[in-house]
């Protein structure tokens, strides 16, 4: 049995680094497991990642951003994630469409309808299993985050979200809540203000609550 796991929260909530741990875990557990990320889990993708997220593409509109997103989903899938599920592999994946909904939905305001339309036009409508969703406040989350866009060369290349407005901000994280009570069986909320190391034991448990984690 395969299983997609999705990681998912505001900007600087954690997300990298505990869909990190988690592989890191289930790996030491003995799952065959598929560490990757959107944009950019292919080599089509890394090139659609760079467009959308650089600074300088400070005048990209929301129907652009929204159509590089699904053309990345679109190649991820196709090419990483669902030839994974078909060997039986645990996908763990750092974004998918519930982020599309929160920051091109509730952040931008493009019409919700719309946008479930294009997905199930590029993706069937594909959902995880499982999707964790660290919840933060707007204001950690950003402070973070620009913290590390301070401090990393590599972060400043893709530091466009993190200049938007904290109005934007608390839209998407009250578009990832809305989300959450309306599948409560898909998504397992979890407090990420904490370390990381105790952030990644309460997503464990968490996941193993779903019984969703096949035999290994």
């Amino acid at each position: 049995m395969s299983l997609f796991i999705t990681l998912e929260g505001v900007e600087g909530c954690g997300k990298s680094t505990q869909a990190s741990r988690l592989a890191k875990r289930l790996r030491r557990e003995g799952y065959d497991c598929l560490l990757t990320r959107e944009p950019g889990g292919t080599a089509i993708g890394r090139e659609i990642r760079h467009v959308i997220l650089t600074p300088k593409h400070d005048r990209m509109c929301a129907e652009t951003e929204l159509g590089l997103y699904f053309s990345d989903r679109a190649q991820h899938l196709r090419e990483t994630v669902w030839p994974a599920l078909e060997t039986r592999k645990i996908v763990v994946c750092d974004r998918f469409t519930d982020s599309t909904l929160a920051y091109q939905g509730y952040g931008r305001g493009l019409p919700l309808s719309f946008i479930r339309s294009l997905d199930r036009v590029m993706t069937g409508a594909y959902r995880p299993h499982v999707t964790i969703l660290l919840e933060l406040s707007v204001e950690e989350g950003l402070s973070r985050a620009r913290q590390r866009y301070s401090q990393s060369a590599r972060h400043r290349k893709e530091g466009r979200f993190e200049q938007e407005e904290l109005a934007f901000h608390e839209r998407v994280r009250a578009g990832y809540a809305r989300m959450a009570r309306r599948e409560p069986k898909r998504f397992r909320v979890v407090p990420a203000a904490g370390k990381p190391r105790d952030v990644h034991e309460t997503i464990w448990a968490e996941l193993k609550k779903t019984r969703r984690l096949p035999r290994n």
